[in-house]
């Protein structure tokens, strides 16, 4: 059983610590390392409202941007369209989005949150910002503009976005 909290997720005492070899020089290694810190912390903070980062960043895009497709919402993040078509029936079936036929070009689906949607968001964006905040809190606020223009450089240069 390899559940956390199992046995075999326990450190073994005994044991020396590894050596990371070539992994400690790899950029992309300490992000991941990272993104699963962030990760873990993220579902721990918002695990009672039963929402993923994904969830959340969709009702959050849905907000910011009113009768926003889907296609537009793949793109932005970066997903493909069974999955960003999985993540808004999720969402429209718990009652916080709803699909509207477009007035103005019947051949599009506008996405909106509901009344519950926006509640639930509202709480969400509140535990996601004491979320954000454990991490940011780590550096100087020059120190967090400089990693966060540095990581858009990555996300450009990767052809993303």
């Amino acid at each position: 059983m390899t559940a956390a909290g199992s046995k075999a997720d326990a450190p073994d005492a005994g044991a020396r610590a590894l050596s990371p070899g070539v992994l400690d020089e790899l950029l992309g290694f300490h992000l991941r390392l990272a993104q699963a810190a962030l990760y873990r912390d993220f579902a721990r903070s918002l695990a009672k409202l039963d929402l993923s980062q994904r969830q959340f960043a969709v009702l959050e895009l849905v907000r910011a941007n009113p009768g926003v497709s889907q296609a537009q919402l793949a793109g932005f993040l970066a997903l493909d369209r069974p999955a960003i078509m999985s993540v808004v029936d999720r969402l429209e079936q718990r009652g916080l989005l709803l699909r509207e036929r477009s007035r103005t070009d019947r051949r599009r689906q506008e996405i909106r949150l509901t009344a519950e949607g926006g509640a639930r968001l509202a709480e969400a964006s509140r535990l996601v910002r004491r979320h954000d905040g454990r991490f940011t809190a780590r550096f100087s606020r020059t120190e967090l503009k400089e990693l966060t223009r540095m990581l858009r450089r990555l996300q450009a240069r990767s052809g993303d976005r």
